[in-house]
C-alpha cells in the first residue's frame, strides 16, 4: 500500500538518515539542491554517486550497498528504468524503511517489491516540498 496521507509521510520525515541515490555534484541542480535542503535541516545525508568522492562535505558512495552507517530513507534521483536495480541493492541491507522517488520517477513494479519485503514507499514526489508542507 503506497504511502499517501501526510500523518504516514509526517512520520517518515521523523528518520534521520538519507541515502540520495544520483545526488549531483552540480549546484543548481535539483539533485544536488534538495539534498543540501534536508541537510540544512538536519537529516543525515549519504551521497550515492559512482563518479564523486565527494557531495555536501560527505563521502560518495559507489551503490547503497557501500554506504557506511544506517540508512532510514533511500531517495531517488535517478531515471525510472534505474529504479529497479536501486531496489535489488536497498532489499539487501537490513536498515531500510522507504524508498522515495522524486517527482517524475516511477516503477511500480519495483515498488511493489520494495512494498512486499515491508518497506515504505512514496513514488514522484519531491522530498523537499512534502518536507516544507508537513514540517
Amino acid at each position: 500500500m503506497p504511502v499517501e496521507s501526510d500523518d504516514e509521510l509526517r512520520e517518515i520525515l521523523n528518520y534521520d538518515a538519507i541515502a540520495v541515490v544520483g545526488c549531483s555534484t552540480t549546484a543548481g541542480k535539483d539533485a544536488h539542491e534538495i539534498p543540501a535542503y534536508l541537510q540544512r535541516q538536519g537529516y543525515e545525508i549519504n551521497p550515492v554517486n559512482p563518479f564523486a568522492d565527494e557531495v555536501l562535505g560527505e563521502t560518495a558512495y559507489d551503490s547503497v550497498t557501500d554506504v557506511d552507517g544506517e540508512i532510514d530513507i533511500v531517495d531517488v534521483f535517478r531515471p525510472s528504468e534505474e529504479v529497479a536495480g536501486i531496489v535489488d541493492e536497498l532489499l539487501e541491507r537490513d536498515d531500510v524503511n522507504v524508498l522515495w522517488t522524486q517527482l517524475g520517477i516511477r516503477d511500480d513494479e519495483a515498488a511493489q517489491r520494495a512494498e512486499d519485503a515491508g518497506l515504505q514507499v512514496v513514488q514522484d514526489r519531491c522530498l523537499k516540498v512534502e518536507h516544507s508542507r508537513l514540517l
